[in-house]
């Protein structure tokens, strides 16, 4: 566990490079929040407290659900995601090892169905050359929900790349002519793509070192790009690239630190294959036909529901079983 929150850290620390250093407050806040709510669950259910603390997985849902919360969000929505991805989605499951949904993405899909207002305010990255905010100006905002004079929420935050791109595209705009807007970079949105970049190179050390296998990030990445080059071919006017859908969103953290959740996630190999597929699958539907501009949490989500049956019919056989049977 400890070896996947360093490999958060390139995509870290680009995040607070095109953003500002907002993130690192949010970072705080939801370890401090997920480390002294697992305390008080294993204080309750009469655990030892040490050994659980000192494994690094509260620690890590919270480094994951705060990346996918805006920067700026006020800081009791840190705290409530938190809490309810630890209390709920894996202490009353009965702790590490027992939670049949990833914690982190539960957490998630209760802010953003319970507080979508609050869950749409970016910060605008830097490369723009807009309004920005001091830290002790974000800070003013995060704990006070105060701004300096003059100055409006819309004047230093944005919507995401593929919210912008699903808005533009129900209003008529072709995917050419959206591309054109200041937000957009060479692949995706400006500075979200090299965040994402970041995140795609602590996972290929993940990979590397064998701390997670191949199965889940490329199958995933694979789908996505499969589902994307299709559409993108049969109407490239309103349907983007490969490379947009892989460098927007979360699609690289959850290649890589999202769906390879050792426990949420299935046992065997051809199950991996079939969780990462479907999730690919279903993040692309989402963010293109559904009602959420990004689709990674509901997708694992989804996927996680069906890795028991997953599972169960693709174990292989035991030695000699076959044989027996004959």
């Amino acid at each position: 566990m400890l070896r996947v929150l360093l490999a958060l850290i390139p995509g870290i620390a680009l995040y607070v490079w095109y953003f500002g250093p907002a993130i690192l407050v949010s970072l705080t806040l939801a370890s401090v929040t997920a480390l002294a709510t697992e305390a008080v669950m294993l204080k309750l259910r009469a655990r030892p407290i040490r050994p659980f603390l000192s494994d690094n997985s509260a620690l890590l849902t919270a480094w994951l659900l705060a990346l996918s919360v805006p920067p700026l969000a006020p800081w009791w929505l840190v705290v409530v995601g938190v809490a309810f991805a630890i209390v709920v989605a894996k202490q009353l499951y009965g702790g590490l090892g027992s939670n049949p949904f990833n914690p982190a993405m539960i957490g998630y899909a209760v802010l953003i169905i319970s507080f979508p207002h609050e869950m749409t305010h970016w910060i605008s990255p830097q490369a723009l050359g807009g309004v920005h905010l001091s830290f002790a100006e974000q800070m003013s905002y995060v704990f006070r929900h105060m701004l300096p004079p003059g100055l409006t929420l819309d004047a230093v935050t944005m919507s995401t790349p593929l919210d912008t791109l699903k808005t533009q595209l129900h209003l008529g705009h072709s995917v050419g002519e959206i591309r054109e807007l200041p937000i957009y970079g060479r692949l995706a949105g400006h500075g979200s793509e090299m965040v994402a970049a970041g995140f795609a190179l602590g996972g290929l050390y993940l990979l590397f070192t064998r701390i997670i296998s191949w199965h889940l990030p490329l199958v995933f990445l694979g789908t996505l790009f499969t589902m994307a080059g299709v559409f993108h071919l049969f109407d490239p006017a309103h349907y983007v690239t490969p490379l947009f859908h892989w460098f927007s969103g979360a699609a690289m953290i959850g290649a890589f630190f999202i769906l390879t959740d050792p426990i949420s996630s299935p046992t065997t190999a051809k199950g991996k294959i079939i969780f990462a597929a479907g999730a690919g699958i279903l993040t692309y539907m989402i963010r293109v036909f559904g009602g959420f501009p990004d689709g990674i949490a509901f997708a694992t989500i989804l996927m996680n529901m069906c890795v028991p049956i997953i599972d169960a019919y693709t174990q292989p056989a035991i030695f000699g079983q076959k044989d027996a049977k004959k």
